[in-house]
């Protein structure tokens, strides 16, 4: 069983090292398990892919993939994907937050039968205002719309199963949301506590802007969970509900006409029920639209969201076109 460690990284020169030590450690000391170390330079701009190349030299377990620009965590932590080929895989922060230490134990809770373990961090050593408050926030947020019961969906420290990773691909800052992505594909998923480490080198990537991004992302995965293959539920339903108020307005402005109210172009009703009328015909319309593209998207090929410059240590084909080889 070869276990894929698969670290983005950008701008982490100060840490690579200690981290690959780290986990080197971790894995050594558990002599059953074969381990690689994919690590994904996500357009650094300092010598973090030196250092990496210089890890690559040192241990042929260390792989490393350099994207050509900054592609994002989610598409950087898609390609560490790709290019791994352990059966599990083991996603982290390159910024020794997290602890490799923890990969053992996670380890050994996957082989119970689940099919992905989440790390939930425990004394997390953040700042409170700028990390710790609007992660909670985000977390219940997330709790209360996806209606899962997992406290911590930001902790990048998880353990999953390939064929769980396979049927899933990362955009744009889904990486937030992986839980949720993987509870979508039938997954058994578990949460354990995990060590949480102050950062002492490099700078953090985190702002506040970032939660509005979370809620916006969070609209996209209710949408793909509850209505990715049916989007004529959401959009008729709403184009229905329209075209009913739309008609009722209408039906009322003519009757108030022929009673004691104001004729049909003068009362805001009527307008009410054109404009109501033709949203709802805009919402059924969008429906439909929407369900050829779904068609259109499931029965297509699917392309990666990266490009990548070169690679280090990877003499094989990423997983995706060996798996359509194989099929």
């Amino acid at each position: 069983m070869l276990i894929s460690v698969v670290v983005p990284v950008k701008d982490e020169s100060d840490n690579v090292r200690p981290l690959f030590e780290r986990v080197r450690d971790a894995l050594d000391a558990e002599r059953a398990w074969p381990w690689e170390l994919v690590f994904v330079d996500d357009g650094s701009t300092d010598d973090t892919f030196a250092q990496l190349e210089a890890l690559g030299r040192g241990d042929d377990r260390v792989k490393v993939v350099r994207l050509r620009r900054n592609f994002g965590q989610s598409a950087a932590t898609q390609a560490g994907i790709d290019a791994s080929r352990g059966d599990i895989i083991v996603t982290m922060d390159g910024d020794l937050q997290n602890d490799p230490a923890d990969i053992p134990r996670m380890v050994a809770k996957l082989e119970e039968g689940y099919d992905a373990v989440l790390g939930l961090r425990e004394k997390r050593q953040d700042k409170l205002l700028v990390r710790k408050l609007p992660s909670l926030m985000a977390n219940a947020l997330i709790r209360k719309i996806l209606a899962i019961p997992y406290k911590d969906f930001g902790c990048a420290m998880r353990a999953v199963r390939r064929e769980v990773f396979e049927g899933m691909v990362l955009y744009g800052e889904m990486h937030r949301f992986i839980t949720a992505l993987i509870l979508q594909q039938g997954a058994r998923v578990t949460q354990i506590p995990v060590r949480h480490h102050a950062r002492t080198a490099g700078k953090s990537k985190y702002n506040l802007s970032r939660t509005i991004r979370v809620v916006l992302d969070l609209m996209t995965v209710k949408f793909q969970g509850s209505y990715q293959t049916r989007p004529m539920h959401l959009f008729g339903a709403m184009g229905l509900v329209c075209l009913f108020a739309g008609m009722v307005s209408v039906i009322a402005s003519v009757v108030m006409k022929y009673t004691t109210g104001p004729g049909m172009t003068q009362n805001p009703l009527f307008l009410l029920g054109a404009v109501a009328g033709l949203i709802g015909v805009q919402f059924v319309s969008l429906g439909l639209m929407g369900e050829v593209l779904a068609r259109v998207y499931f029965e297509s090929q699917g392309k990666r969201p990266y490009t990548i410059r070169e690679r280090r240590n990877l003499d094989v084909p990423p997983f995706a076109p060996r798996d359509r080889a194989a099929a």
